[in-house]
C-alpha cells in the first residue's frame, strides 16, 4: 500500500539534544492522534563530512552540533495535508513553536514531502 513521507533534517547542539527530545516526544504524539502512522527522529550516529554533498554539510553543521534525521509516515498525501491542518492548529504544538525558544537552529533546518517508491 503506498503511503506519503515528510522527512526532516535539520543541526541540533549537542547539549541541546536532551530538549529536542522532550519536544519530538510531545510532537510525535500530537501527530499520531492526529492520524500519522510513524514518527521518528533520529540522530547521527556514522555521517561523515563528504568531498560534495553531504548531512553534515547540508546544514552546515558547527563542530558542536549533529544532524537529526527525522520522518513522519502517512496514509496518503491526502491525508498528510489533512493531518498537518489539524497538527498545525492543535494549541499544544503552537505553544512549542515559538522560534526563539527552539533548541535548534530553524533557518538551518529542510524537509519535504515524499511519494513511496518502493516498499518491501
Amino acid at each position: 500500500m503506498p503511503r506519503y513521507v515528510d522527512g526532516f533534517v535539520l543541526p541540533v547542539p549537542k547539549d541541546n539534544i536532551e530538549a529536542y527530545r522532550k519536544i519530538a516526544r510531545k510532537a510525535g504524539k500530537i501527530w499520531r492522534e492526529h492520524g500519522a502512522l510513524e514518527y521518528i527522529e533520529c540522530v547521527a550516529d556514522d555521517v561523515k563530512p563528504g568531498k560534495r554533498t553531504s548531512f553534515p554539510q547540508s546544514v552546515k553543521l558547527k563542530a558542536d552540533e549533529v544532524v537529526v534525521f527525522s520522518w513522519i509516515v502517512y496514509p496518503s498525501r491526502q491525508q498528510r495535508d489533512a493531518i498537518n491542518a489539524k497538527v498545525m492548529a492543535d494549541p499544544r504544538l503552537k505553544s512549542m513553536m515559538d522560534p526563539k525558544a527552539m533548541p535548534f537552529d530553524m533557518q538551518r533546518m529542510f524537509w519535504g514531502g515524499f511519494k513511496t517508491l518502493v516498499e518491501l
